[in-house]
């Protein structure tokens, strides 16, 4: 074993140790260390963002990146409050562990009760998007968990800047500092031989492209809960309304193309061809999306100002088409029609299926789960935007006075 795996594997120890700690810590201790957090990010906001503004600045000059997943990077005042808020708002929420999830006597007598716990050490996987860094820490803070954050190479100075500021707000309420480690970005073999050892994180959660995820199921010899791309879609049915269909689409696609929940496809029913597709084409070429309509660019996650386009003959057909090249992210239909309305809430497979709504909503904040650490694509264990709740798992404590099998 490598120098450096030995090391990394020690560090990865220290933060299951902090985390035991933390996981019997009071619910005050953890929301005292969340709200110290927030209010150092506000005391500090004009040096942050000058860390922040001098990143971006070094990725535009290399052109590493496209000005759509550049966006990600970039923090001006409303978004650093914004981030503020959700660590306030994740303070605000209910304490997440030692919930009685199920209690029930045995006929032996035995008293059983279920409840939650931390997982122990989870580790996010991500991408260029500041805000990442501190939702999973607030979150894994308030469930008691340990975490190792692992960022791209090109967001390594704000993400070190915003972590500054959770360690003193740790420190300050007695919690180790150990619990939060921020894994170099540049060390690509490491990270895999990490994941690649058994029981050295609890959890791995990747958020970004299914390109990021398929290395992970590669090298992984932990547990990974799927956050990952998001091929959505927008159908838009017979009966849609014009203007609502124009409206519901452009906010999918154009409000911020490069996340995971925008939408990469656009289908419309064949007996609107004459009509409605024209219109909503030139609706998305009006505002600089550049459209496909060749199959080949069906399963496609653009992230960027591009979608495919393509008809379908029914509701059937579009159910059939999105099970076929989504990703079980977020899919929404335009219909003023209750039957296939309901028929696509049926049929679709995915963690969000919308009715004349946009697929932007899916969001941690937006259900009101003050941040997420990552929107599930997984069937097994959480599905859909990751809280508290979905960062805890169970134990059973059992009673007795003497039983015996």
């Amino acid at each position: 074993m490598t120098t450096s795996i030995q090391a990394n594997l020690r560090q990865a120890e220290h933060v299951r140790e902090a985390a035991r700690t933390l996981g019997t810590s009071t619910r005050a201790q953890r929301d005292e260390a969340l709200r110290a957090f927030a209010a150092n990010l506000r005391r500090d906001a004009a040096e942050i963002l000058a860390v922040n503004a001098a990143e971006v600045a070094r990725v535009r000059e290399t052109g590493s990146m496209s000005a759509v997943l550049l966006d990600r990077l970039i923090l001006d005042e409303p978004r650093l409050e914004d981030i503020a808020v959700a660590v306030d708002a994740i303070a605000d929420l209910d304490d997440p562990l030692g919930l009685t999830l199920e209690e029930r006597t045995l006929p032996n007598g035995l008293e059983l009760r279920k409840l939650s716990v931390p997982f122990g050490v989870i580790c996010v996987v991500y991408e260029a998007r500041a805000n990442v860094t501190a939702d999973a820490a607030a979150i894994a803070i308030k469930t008691g968990n340990g975490i190792v954050l692992r960022g791209s190479s090109q967001a390594v100075e704000t993400g070190r800047a915003l972590l500054e500021r959770l360690t003193l707000a740790l420190e300050a309420a007695g919690i180790s500092r150990d619990v939060v480690w921020n894994f170099p970005a540049d060390d690509r073999e490491a990270f895999r031989e990490l994941i690649a050892t058994e029981g050295s994180l609890d959890l791995l959660i990747p958020r970004g492209g299914e390109g990021l995820k398929k290395f992970l199921f590669e090298h992984a010899r932990v547990p990974i809960l799927a956050a990952a791309g998001g091929n959505c879609h927008v159908f838009v049915d017979e009966s849609a309304h014009k203007d609502m269909a124009r409206d519901i689409l452009l906010n999918a696609k154009t409000q911020r193309p490069g996340v995971c929940n925008a939408a990469e496809t656009l289908l419309v029913h064949e007996n609107r061809a004459h009509d409605l597709l024209p219109y909503l084409i030139a609706h998305l070429e009006n505002k600089g999306v550049k459209v496909h309509t060749d199959e080949a660019s069906f399963g496609t996650e653009f992230l960027d100002m591009e979608i495919s386009v393509t008809t379908v003959a029914n509701v059937e057909e579009a159910i059939a088409h999105i099970n076929r090249y989504g990703t079980g992210h977020s899919e929404a239909i335009v219909t003023d029609d209750p039957a296939s309305a309901a028929a696509f809430e049926r049929g679709v497979d995915a963690a969000v299926v919308y009715v004349n709504a946009s697929t932007r909503f899916t969001d941690g904040g937006v259900f009101g789960l003050g941040a997420e650490v990552g929107i599930s694509t997984n069937k097994l264990h959480a599905r859909g935007p990751m809280g508290l709740k979905e960062l805890t798992t169970t134990k059973y404590l059992v009673r007795g006075d003497g039983q015996v099998r």
